[in-house]
């Protein structure tokens, strides 16, 4: 696990050694055990080390094949390199380190993109093969492991977060006011794009190939595709569950470095912990608990703690645990920001304070995500776009569910500053360009469901994906995520959708007939998700924790926000010189504020990211110059 950066001059003019020192240094917090810069000619590549496999000198990076051609820059674990090791030297290949880095060199030399497929790991990766004079970026199947990159001023700049891009000589940072359209609508990137202008984060199972003087080529390699194929009664299907679900969390302990996990209290993390601490002796786990005092509602039961150490008993694990309050977002925000970047997917502050603990003890985590969105964990939301007229009704309804923050017609107000220049951006074609590649013919409630799989996994999964390399990283940890194991993965793809939601008959009949309210009260209710992967996951925790109602890893900032940090909330957001009200209407967007304050609405989606947006802008835009905070 590492951080990568570099410099391809597509002009051919060479390439700066001095230039990608100081991207490599603006990621220095991405690998504290070693750094490396290679160049020649128009390109130049750069490495920050975090050393887990292989942690002699000879795991340094960049790395050449024996010959010399190919130089690779390369982030990551892949957790098959030893099958793929001993694969490639029945053809000839032989190799000097235990590393998976140079299994990853000699699968491009000997197989060329089709190597892509055949790793089974996490990665983003710049390969520069010397003779074609060709430099190839790509980045793993799920886009576990971010890569940004821009075209201007006849060169490429890539890296593992944008920082390192914004420290090349000349570089800087604008806000991409469509992006800004785009998250405000969805909480999320629905696209290529990010909040800086002309910045893009590589899709996930996507390659570029660079070559000067020639046009860029742009390749995906791989899709979700989620459809009914596996075979066999529930009986039959919950023991290959089990078996790939154990098979995926004992193929991730590779590691040279103790392996820990995050223990939040529910089912996903419980079953790996329980599984994974019986070959990790001694295992460390990490919890990271609310304090309730002012919490009301839903929200009383967002401590988990008391079930993560019953579970750390059972397991004996050596457990350690932190409780947040109000206070420690306002304290996080500044060094949140400048990691995280680009924000997506909810209060994220949380996952910084657990990678925080985590860090302390270790280089490797063990993290729960993936479980549901391959597996059906938000029936609440699938449910409802389930029978429809054709296609464009779906996308239609699940739409309007999808505005996370602001409606289409709340964005010209608040977005009153820049409308004239934002007005042409349609969210609901972004989000209908989602399905591009599997909008096929759908004629069954079952045929929608997976639709709606493949879009939280293309989107929702990809943003908890971002946010949680991002910040773990922040403190030198690599996250791993066992559900997301390829040969679990597509098993659970094609899994009957009966294996994965209990209640989808039901919510059929009611869907035409029962009023929208009630309709809506009944998806809320509906926690019958991840029926088979459930019925496996509980063999390895205990009742109260196997059947207790799913929650998400998030702080009671509902009340917060109208309680303990209502003077933050206030203090930032009233402030007539916040940098946010560059861009949006500042009377627009307290009356929305208000709205959550009084009680009126629940929107501390939007208070959060208004927060965030500002903390951003302090960070990368005042004065048109990055400033790292610690």
């Amino acid at each position: 696990m590492c951080g990568i950066a570099g410099i391809l001059q597509l002009d051919g003019a060479p390439a700066s050694a001095a230039a990608v020192q100081r991207m490599t240094d603006a990621i220095a917090h991405r690998g504290p055990d070693g750094e490396g810069v290679w160049v020649e000619g128009a390109v130049g590549l750069g490495h920050r080390r975090l050393a887990i496999i292989d942690l002699s000198e000879a795991g340094r990076q960049p790395m050449a094949t024996a010959d010399g051609r190919f130089v690779v820059s390369y982030n990551g674990e892949i957790y098959n390199f030893r099958e793929l090791r001993t694969e490639l030297q029945a053809l000839g290949h032989r190799f000097r380190t235990r590393t998976d880095t140079e299994v990853v060199l000699a699968a491009f030399a000997e197989w060329g993109l089709a190597a892509l497929p055949r790793f089974n790991g996490m990665f983003a990766l710049a390969l520069y093969d010397r003779a074609e004079r060709r430099l190839t970026l790509a980045r793993d199947r799920f886009g576990i492991k971010p890569l940004y990159w821009t075209a201007e001023a006849g060169r490429v700049l890539f890296g593992s977060e944008v920082k390192a891009i914004l420290a090349a000589p000349g570089a800087s940072a604008a806000l991409d006011a469509e992006a800004l359209v785009e998250y405000l609508t969805f909480q999320n990137f629905f696209t290529d794009r990010t909040l800086f202008r002309g910045i893009r984060l590589l899709p996930p199972a996507t390659a570029l190939i660079l070559t000067p003087g020639r046009p860029v080529e742009r390749t995906t390699w791989w899709d979700f595709d989620f459809r009914e194929a596996e075979a066999g009664d529930d009986a039959a299907l919950a023991e290959a569950c089990d078996r790939l679900f154990r098979q995926a969390v004992s193929r991730q302990l590779v590691a040279d470095v103790p392996v820990g996990a995050y223990l939040s209290g529910g089912i996903d993390s419980g079953a790996i912990t329980a599984v994974a601490a019986p070959q990790i002796p001694g295992m460390r786990s990490f919890t990271v608990g609310f304090d309730l005092n002012s919490a009301s509602g839903l929200e009383l039961g967002f401590d988990e703690r008391a079930k993560a150490e019953y579970m750390s008993y059972l397991f004996g694990t050596e457990h350690y645990q932190m409780v947040l309050k109000a206070g420690d977002m306002e304290r996080a925000m500044p060094a949140l920001a400048w990691h995280l970047e680009e924000p997506r997917v909810g209060q994220s502050y949380p996952n910084y304070y657990a990678a925080k603990l985590a860090s302390r003890f270790g280089k490797v985590v063990l993290a729960g995500t993936g479980g549901d969105e391959v597996f059906g964990g938000y029936p609440w939301r699938y449910y409802r776009a389930v029978v429809n007229d054709d296609f464009g009704h779906y996308v239609e309804k699940y739409y309007a569910f999808w505005q996370r923050l602001l409606a289409e017609e709340e964005l010209p107000r608040v977005l009153a500053p820049i409308w004239p220049e934002v007005r042409h951006v349609a969210p609901r074609e972004i989000f209908a360009g989602v399905f591009r590649r599997h909008a096929e013919a759908m004629t069954r409630p079952e045929d929608y469901v997976n639709h709606s799989l493949y879009f939280e996994a293309k989107t929702f999964l990809h943003g908890l994906l971002v946010v949680e390399d991002k910040l773990a990283m922040a403190h030198g940890l690599e996250a791993r995520v066992p559900f997301l194991d390829n040969d679990l993965v597509e098993f659970g793809m094609r899994l009957p959708v009966r294996c994965k939601l209990g209640s989808l008959a039901e919510v059929v009949r009611i869907d035409e007939n029962t009023p929208g309210s009630k309709r809506a009260a009944f998806f809320e209710r509906t926690r019958d998700g991840k029926k088979l992967l459930r019925e496996v996951l509980q063999r390895y925790v205990p009742e109260q924790v196997s059947q207790a109602v799913k929650q998400g890893f998030s702080a009671p900032d509902a009340s917060w926000f109208r309680g303990e940090s209502i003077a933050y909330v206030r203090r930032v957001l009233h402030d007539r010189k916040a940098a946010i009200y560059d861009v949006l209407d500042r009377a627009a967007v307290l009356a929305l504020v208000d709205e959550h304050l009084e009680g009126r609405r629940n929107r501390r989606l939007l208070v959060w990211s208004l927060l965030y947006l500002e903390a951003f802008m302090r960070a990368f835009l005042a004065n048109a110059s990055p400033r790292k905070v610690a």
